[in-house]
């Protein structure tokens, strides 16, 4: 009868640690994702600066230039 308790605790103690895999798992593509939207929202808005930069240095070269 100790076999059998001691074996199913092993079996829970099994799907628990599996289950932690798979939250950690979850958890690092939530990152991986919240890393990418602010990126994504970093880089338009520096781009939107850069061209108005840009257009702006290029509207005060002098002519012919």
């Amino acid at each position: 009868m100790l076999f059998f308790v001691t074996s199913m605790l092993n079996r829970v103690a099994d799907l628990i640690h599996r289950d932690e895999k798979g939250a950690s798992a979850v958890e690092y593509g939530l990152l991986v994702a919240l890393i990418a939207a602010v990126i994504v929202t970093a880089v338009t808005g520096l781009g939107a600066k850069l061209v108005s930069t840009f257009n702006s240095v290029v509207s005060n070269l002098p002519p012919g230039q």
